[in-house]
Parts: structure tokens; sequence; C-alpha cells
């Protein structure tokens, strides 16, 4: 490994699938970073949405308030601020094959969502990450739970693969895609100074503070095709990583990690393999 591999982004997402933003530091929560995914979009039924349905929620952004709240923000329309609801009545929302109870943001909310993606569309709260969602008991220790991220509480990512893998898009058919930011893959952190794929053969490790367990490769979808300024859709990474990285029929990108401690990363801090 290069030396003195350190944190060099972090990334919090309030919304799921909606734009985050990347603050200087965040505090680690067993369920992911203080913050993170705590709200989702979905359907009346409860299916969540996101930028695999709607590409225009790239459009939209959300930042924190104080208490939990969220400010919304989308081209075309007036911010709204979202407060964490008073009330504590659950609803059910399905994201993926899971079924976790949530909170209605209340009808003011579910207007501006719904007027933003011109289709009817929910805002729902996770109020209580430690009971709602388990992680999947084949990666998971008893009692490890995740937020309304797809499926772990952090994505980790390295700027030395996203540089790999542009250098194998401009050797491709679809060249005049690349170069791809990093945020086509929405990670929670990114780190420097490692080597090119190093990530997959990480088992444990640790930045700044926090101690992760690198739990399996994170597994790319349709979202990384879209072009988070534009929400525009394009044939890259996906054609690239089906030809050089994927693990089966898994097209892969990054690690999924659970953390093993808590406490606050903040950019510039070390980072360790463990294992």
């Amino acid at each position: 490994m290069p030396d003195n591999p350190v944190l060099n982004a972090v990334h919090v997402y309030p919304v799921k699938s909606v734009a985050g933003f990347a603050p200087g530091e965040a505090a680690v929560e067993p369920w992911g970073l203080a913050g993170d995914r705590r709200w989702v979009l979905t359907e009346p039924d409860g299916r969540m949405i996101t930028q695999r349905q709607q590409p225009r929620l790239a459009l939209a952004s959300a930042r924190p308030l104080p208490g939990g709240g969220v400010r919304l923000t989308a081209p075309g329309g007036e911010p709204l601020d979202v407060a964490v609801p008073d009330e504590i009545c659950t609803v059910t929302v399905q994201i993926f094959r899971d079924k976790v109870e949530a909170v209605p943001a209340g009808a003011a909310a579910d207007a501006w969502a719904s007027d933003f993606l011109g289709v009817e569309a929910r805002l729902r709260y996770l109020d209580a990450p430690q009971h709602r969602r388990p992680i999947k008991p084949e990666y998971a220790r008893p009692g490890e739970t995740v937020s309304f991220a797809d499926a772990f509480p952090l994505l980790l990512t390295t700027a030395a693969s996203l540089d790999a893998l542009n250098s194998l898009i401009a050797q491709g058919d679809h060249a005049d895609e690349g170069p791809l930011p990093m945020n086509r893959f929405r990670p929670s952190v990114v780190i420097d100074g490692v080597a090119p794929w190093a990530e997959d053969d990480w088992r444990r490790v640790r930045i700044g503070e926090v101690a992760f367990r690198v739990a399996q490769p994170c597994a790319r979808c349709v979202i990384t095709t879209t072009d988070q300024r534009t929400a525009e859709r394009g044939k890259e990474p996906l054609r690239t990583l089906a030809r050089h990285h994927r693990v089966g029929d898994q097209l892969v990108f990054g690690q999924n990690l659970v953390p093993e401690t808590t406490g606050t990363l903040r950019v510039g801090d070390a980072f360790e393999v463990l294992e």
C-alpha cells in the first residue's frame, strides 16, 4: 500500500437517492453516518422511489436542519423545510425486499415531492434506526441495523480505483462519456493514497478512530449511469465494469462497510487496513 493513505471525502445523503452534501466531518452511528438516509420517498403504497425509477431525483438536493429535519431544494420550485415529524404513527415502507416501519413527513412534504416528480409521492422518516431494519443476516452480527441505505451502513470507494476505471472507459466504445466523477457512485467515504482495486482484498479497516468490517463488494446498478448534474443516462460505467470488474454476475465498485465502533470521521484522517 502507498504511504499515508487518508480519508479524502465524506458524503451524507439525508434523503435516499437525492443529492447529498460533503461535510468536513461526520459522526459514525452503528447504522451509518449521522443523518444519512433517514428519509425516503415512496409511492403511495409504500414502495421506495429512487433514481432507478426517477433519475430526476439527481436534480433535487437535501441538507440537514437542526434537530434532524431537512431542507429540500429542486429546480423550478421553492425550497421546503421539513421537520422531524411529531406524531409517531408509522406506515410500512418497502426497501427492496425489506418492509420497514417509518413515519409520514406530512402533507406539505408529500405535495412538494409529488410536484417535483410529476407523480404521487410520499416522504417518510426513519425514527428508530436501532430497531427498524436489520442488516442481511448472512453479513450481520446480532442487533446490527441499517438506515434506508441500500443494504449496509456505509459505502467506501477509492480515488485510485476511480482513476483506473476511467482509464478503462477511455479505451472503450463509450470513451466520450468519461471521465466519470465520484458522485456517480454515491459513496459515504472516499480513500486516497491506496493502490487501484486494493479494496477488493480488505476485510477490516480503520478510518481515524473508527473501525469497520468490510462486508461485501458493492454491486452497481443503473444509477451509476445517471449524470448527477443533468439526470441524463448513458452506458458507463456499467459497460466497462461488465468487462473488467465483476464478481459472478454482479458488476462491482467499492466496498460495503459495517461499523465496529462509533466516533467521528474527519477529512484527512489516517486510513489503515487491519485485515
